[in-house]
């Protein structure tokens, strides 16, 4: 049978999806244009997006195991049960969501609040499902790297109460993981949430010491200013998901994104290998500027 990824061109999807084929699994990737799918010849691309009805309907036949995954969108809460309800009018049971970490702690965040609806809403189906919650991409830092080598500056507003940031190639491979153990299953298996994290728990000053260190070079934390940190997202984004985003960074000082006891511990044996760490990163993309 056949494993359909949605949100398959984004950093995360595309991950599952090398995964995937790596493991010889049949897969179906939804993509809203196809001529910017680039996949593995072995992956079938279903053209559509995720409010198109009759695309859905022509994507999951003969599916039997569902990756889903939105973006930040306005309508993200709409697109994930639409698709469910597709998902369940075709006879999938088994699903595999791209969720967030303390989506039932960061209430007041619009994007958190959607995917704990939808995590509800997965339940109440009666899906065979896997729930991932991961904590903040430690590729988001992409975007900032010139700020910190030319200015000196780690600026994300992440405070002190520390992030478990992880690493998209985790996620994408523990997602695959998931699928296939879904996928594979000759009876259902009970709902499953796990928290994806990094190795480190990590503050804006622990980041900062990463990057002097790598660098070579006195860097500095610079975040906490939220109102600053909104204000930069507005011109580049709408003003609803500078505000998510800046509302998202609050509760980062407030709260954190803390693992549970056992976390790392239990994607290290999943894995079969260490959790890639913030400095790995750093080092890499260091080299490659």
């Amino acid at each position: 049978m056949t494993i359909l990824v949605t949100g398959a061109t984004g950093n995360i999807g595309r991950h599952v999806i090398h995964q995937l084929v790596a493991r010889n699994a049949d897969v179906r990737a939804l993509v809203r244009d196809p001529a910017k799918a680039n996949f593995p010849e072995s992956v079938t691309v279903a053209q559509g997006d995720l409010l198109d009805v009759d695309a859905l309907r022509n994507a999951m036949s003969d599916v039997s195991t569902l990756f889903l995954l939105n973006g930040v969108v306005a309508d993200e809460f709409t697109q994930a049960l639409i698709v469910l309800n597709v998902a369940r009018e075709a006879g999938i049971k088994r699903v595999v969501y791209l969720s967030v970490i303390h989506s039932d702690v960061y209430v007041n965040v619009p994007h958190f609040a959607g995917k704990f609806g939808v995590e509800r809403m997965i339940e109440q189906m009666g899906f065979d499902a896997t729930i991932l919650r991961p904590a903040y991409f430690i590729q988001n830092d992409i975007t900032i790297k010139d700020v910190i080598s030319g200015y000196g500056v780690y600026p994300m507003p992440i405070g002190s109460r520390g992030l478990a940031m992880i690493d998209s190639a985790d996620i994408g491979e523990i997602a695959a993981l998931e699928l296939l153990r879904r996928e594979q299953a000759i009876d259902p298996l009970p709902t499953t949430r796990l928290n994806l994290v990094g190795p480190d728990t990590l503050t804006g000053e622990d980041i900062a010491a990463i990057w002097s260190e790598v660098l070579g070079r006195e860097i500095s934390y610079g975040g906490g200013d939220v109102e600053a940190f909104e204000q930069n997202l507005r011109t580049f984004m709408p003003s609803w998901m500078a505000y998510d985003m800046r509302l998202m960074s609050e509760r980062f000082i407030s709260d954190g994104m803390r693992p549970e006891d056992g976390d790392v511990e239990r994607l290290t044996n999943l894995l079969g290998r260490r959790l890639r760490s913030y400095r790995d990163f750093a080092v890499g993309i260091s080299k490659s500027a």
